[in-house]
């Protein structure tokens, strides 16, 4: 790679030292590099034309003098990019953005949400924070004229090297340059805890309406102060010229739900996210006006209990909701400021820092397992309790599972799924925390030398639990939930060896209505239902054939695709349908572990539903709602048909592997 000015070239590694002047041979052109890091390129003849420079093209990196805003005229942004990943200079999911809305604040973006919001600008020397208020560093300035909006910044003391980083973990980072040690120190970022990460603990108001059922112009709502609140993000600027003006403007409009004044008037409309209740002293914090029912103001003014119709009853609770859901955020942030660990509870999901599971692990030293995604981890938690924790992979997939298992187990709970305690998220570091089972895998179980065999009857409770854990995802989930990797190795044993289904990283969750396409090929070789392979729609039946597939291996104790000499002659699941088919004795079919110790009406049962499960058709396998009540024996089950590929088996047993579930 190289950079050409008329007829000269300037190569990689070629240093260009500050203000230092490259003119082209033909005296057409000059590159200037600015003491403020602008790499200009300009007509040599008259230095005012500027043709290009790097500060109209931001990086990552925000310099003194650099600007982030908004052309009104060409309504182009200057928006700064974080890398991929801390060695991965290619465009990331964080962006460092102005509000194009005219707000006089800026966002850190993530994958096109709202990640960080800085808040509205309040005019002073620092927009950043309370701890950048110190003019030894940054001289904050917000310009706003008819052809641009931007914020741009000076350092106070030219001796100082300075720069913001819009960094791949998702913070905003300024740092500054030690002469002594020769490196960039941090010395600000911004988001430093959870409670400052945009919407994260949802909507301040869910429904407006149960706040005000009627809204009429000229009622009797009013405003409570709340004193030392970081504002809401959403604003809207209004311009009038006193407090009274903003306070009328907001009761003209319905949807308005509370407004400051601090020179220049801003409402919210409708919801309010990201509130932040501010430590005394921080002199960053503001005057927010909520909006209440007259009821509320009058409870509030005097102690004597008027008497109100139920449209003032429905507003006051609404409103004693909405006071009850701001003391509970603004409680949980202050609590989070002031302590290190979050206790968890049987409903919500713990945030663990880093720092608490490689202490809970002991450095990560007892690896349970490994998969496609990353490893997993035994560890114990201060209150005795173990844990195993799954440390992912950040590329690729790796950041798409953490989502969906922290979005799907989180909220679902059920005797026969892995309970989710809880994830870490710390820069690239992505950690899900589950309830550990004691007896491991059931590949381990089943393939792997074991101080304990699984008897029949356990066998039967296992396959039972794994098919109830699945008819829960398939139908009793408000969505559909498809796991797409049923298979021994994310089936796990707790101490009693029930099952628990693990591993969301391949599940989709469609609506219930409709089916979904979906683009690449997920699950494992051996479980895939031919649908996969042949590219139509994929539904829950996918996970009905990787059941049955499966349940073959439960009575076998074997892979199904354990083939000798190239031969498929004992292909698991053919053998099964040949017997099945000629009536004759499937004792011999048992895992040679169990010796033969099995009710042959159970087996009868359960190889019969395994092979309804790998049929062909979609159409023609069971739901694991059926497979449920045949297994418990609530309904028949008669002779299944045999499926293609298992006839194509038969009929040329030296072809090699059959295509569905391989």
């Amino acid at each position: 790679m190289h950079l050409s000015i008329g007829v000269d070239t300037i190569f990689p590694g070629q240093p260009i030292s500050g203000n230092q002047t490259i003119t082209s041979q033909d005296e057409r052109f000059e590159l200037v590099l600015e003491d403020s890091g602008n790499l200009v390129l300009r007509s040599w003849s008259n230095s005012s034309v500027v043709l290009w420079q790097s500060f109209d093209h931001p990086t990552d990196t925000w310099l003194p003098g650099g600007k982030l805003g908004l052309n009104k005229l060409t309504k182009k942004q200057q928006i700064y990019s974080s890398w991929s990943s801390y060695d991965d200079p290619a465009p990331g999911p964080f962006l460092l953005k102005l509000d194009p809305n005219g707000t006089r604040q800026y966002f850190i973006m993530w994958n096109g949400d709202k990640h960080w919001t800085c808040g509205i600008w309040p005019g002073r020397v620092s927009v950043f924070g309370p701890d950048m208020l110190d003019d030894n560093y940054n001289n904050m300035t917000y310009v706003s004229n008819e052809e641009e909006n931007y914020f741009t910044y000076s350092v106070t003391k030219t001796s100082i090297l300075s720069r913001f980083v819009m960094d791949s973990s998702g913070q905003l980072r300024q740092l500054t340059w030690l002469e002594d040690s020769q490196q960039w120190n941090l010395i600000w970022s911004r988001p430093k805890q959870q409670c400052e990460i945009y919407a994260l603990w949802g909507n301040m108001v869910a429904a407006i309406s149960s706040v005000f059922p009627h809204c009429r112009k000229g009622g009797k709502d009013g405003f409570r102060m709340i004193p030392n609140i970081r504002l809401p993000a959403n604003a809207v600027s209004l311009t009038v010229r006193s407090s009274k003006e903003c306070e009328a403007a907001c009761l003209e409009n319905c949807t308005c739900t509370a407004y400051t004044f601090d020179g220049e008037c801003s409402i919210w409309l409708e919801n309010l996210l990201n509130i932040q209740y501010l430590s005394f002293g921080d002199n960053l914090g503001k005057d927010l006006h909520l909006r209440v029912a007259a009821v509320e103001l009058v409870v509030y003014r005097s102690r004597t209990k008027p008497r109100i119709n139920g449209d003032i009853v429905g507003a006051a609770a609404g409103v004693a909701t909405l006071t009850v859901i701001l003391g509970f955020i603004i409680w949980k942030c202050r609590r989070r400021q002031f302590s290190s660990a979050v206790k968890p509870t049987e409903d919500l999901l713990v945030l663990y820092k880093y720092s608490d599971l490689r202490k809970a692990t002991k450095n990560f030293s007892e690896k349970l397992g490994e998969g496609g995604f990353g490893s997993v981890f035994k560890g114990t938690l201060p209150n005795s309790a173990e844990i195993a924790a799954k440390k992912l992979k950040c590329h690729g997939q790796g950041e798409k599972q953490f989502r969906t298992e922290v979005s799907t187990i989180g909220t679902i709970h059920h005797i026969n799924l892995i309970r989710l305690r809880g994830f870490c998220l710390e820069g690239t570091k992505r950690f899900l925390v589950y309830e550990y089972m004691p007896n491991g895998s059931l590949e381990s179980h089943l393939f792997q030398k074991s101080p304990r065999i699984l008897d029949w009857k356990t066998r039967c409770q296992i396959a039972l639990g794994i098919a109830r854990g699945l008819e829960y995802l398939h139908e009793k989930c408000r969505d559909c939930i498809i796991h797409c990797d049923i298979k021994p190795e994310n089936i796990l044993l707790d101490a009693g060896y029930n099952p628990k289904i693990s591993d969301f990283g391949l599940a989709k969750l469609i609506g219930r209505d409709f089916s979904r396409v979906l683009t690449t090929v997920k699950g494992t070789r051996g479980y895939l239902a031919p649908e996969w392979i042949s590219g139509i729609a994929i539904t829950a039946k996918a996970d009905v054939f990787s059941y049955g597939m499966m349940l073959f291996e439960i009575i076998s104790g074997r892979r199904n695709w354990e083939i000798k000499d190239d031969r498929m002659n004992d292909y698991f699941p053919a053998q099964v349908m040949k017997k099945l088919s000629r009536g004759e004795e499937l004792l011999t079919l048992l895992d040679e572990k169990l010796e033969q110790n099995a009710d042959i009406e159970e087996l009868t049962r359960v190889c019969k539903v395994a092979c309804w499960c790998i049929q062909d058709d979609e159409g023609d396998r069971p739901s694991m709602k059926s497979v449920v009540q045949i297994l418990e024996g609530a309904l028949d089950v008669i002779m299944p048909p045999i499926p293609s590929f298992i006839e194509n088996i038969a009929e040329n047993p030296e072809e090699g592997s059959p295509t569905p579930g391989f």
